[in-house]
């Protein structure tokens, strides 16, 4: 109306972390036709929230990561990080791969480190961070020590903390446990947790293991494809915090355990 005065409140702040939004993706071969790989997804991460990404192999889940994490561009529809665009902007969401991808030579510490050379932040108070990091993920002690020196769960940790010296409260992990034996591997997903809840952080994770899928979410989508499309969403109904040995002795984990498989294996059967 005349004469008021403007809303010179501050915006308020977008609850999703992470959304996208019609997302449909091609690679375009040269002299081959376009291969749909995406077909219309749309999924919404809200702040504080953990959700896992199940399906077959092939049906582009890594796809959908590099994509929400910038580092693809999508052929139709918009990602947005904090409500701002993000297509094609990689870095505005950390972001782990399937391996680690330490660097041989350099030590835990140089390596938990790398972003913060990249970016030419103070060293001095990055290496404090990063030693504080070190001791809360149990690896005090190993801070120069080269790679190969490492664990396999070790090593993942240190990957983890390379990606979270990077200060982004959303953060992508495409299988981030998938070469590990059983044991370590249900170590690493308690440890993930117990990070997850000490910084805050919001996680969107790719695996093949319903079991990882059920323990760490608070939801669990199955994606099927290709083309790639979501074709169940489910809400974990345990209470956190979570024990992985109280978690899947409870009736209602094999339950969802089985519409979970159901909705895979009617796929390939279809």
């Amino acid at each position: 109306m005349p004469g008021e005065l403007p809303d010179r409140r501050p915006p308020r702040p977008v609850d999703a972390a992470l959304s996208l939004r019609g997302i449909s993706f091609e690679y375009r071969p040269r002299r081959r036709p376009p291969l749909r790989v995406l077909s219309g997804i749309s999924l919404e991460l809200r702040r504080g929230e953990i959700v896992t990404i199940v399906g077959p192999s092939g049906c582009g889940k890594s796809t959908l990561l590099a994509l929400g994490a910038g580092l693809l561009a999508p052929s139709a529809g918009e990602v947005l990080v904090e409500g701002a665009p993000s297509s094609g902007w990689p870095g505005k969401v950390g972001f782990m791969m399937q391996r680690d991808e330490l660097f041989p030579w350099r030590t835990v510490i140089d390596n938990v480190m790398l972003g913060a050379d990249v970016l030419r932040r103070d060293r001095r108070a990055a290496r404090a961070r990063a030693m504080d990091l070190i001791r809360l993920a149990g690896l005090s002690g190993f801070e120069d020590h080269y790679p190969v020196a490492l664990s396999g769960g070790m090593r993942q940790r240190a990957a983890f903390l390379r990606t979270l010296m990077l200060d982004r409260s959303t953060i992508l992990l495409d299988e981030p446990f998938g070469a590990l034996d059983a044991i370590t591997r249900e170590e690493m997903q308690e440890w993930l947790l117990q990070f997850w809840a000490e910084f805050g952080l919001t996680l969107l994770l790719v695996t093949h293991d319903v079991d990882e899928a059920i323990f760490l979410s608070d939801r669990v989508l199955v994606q099927v494809g290709p083309p790639a499309s979501i074709r169940l969403e489910e809400t974990v109904p345990f209470e956190r915090p979570r024990r992985y040995e109280a978690v899947v002795a409870d009736p209602r984990f094999g339950e969802l355990k089985g519409r979970l498989l159901h909705t895979i294996r009617s796929e390939r059967a279809g």
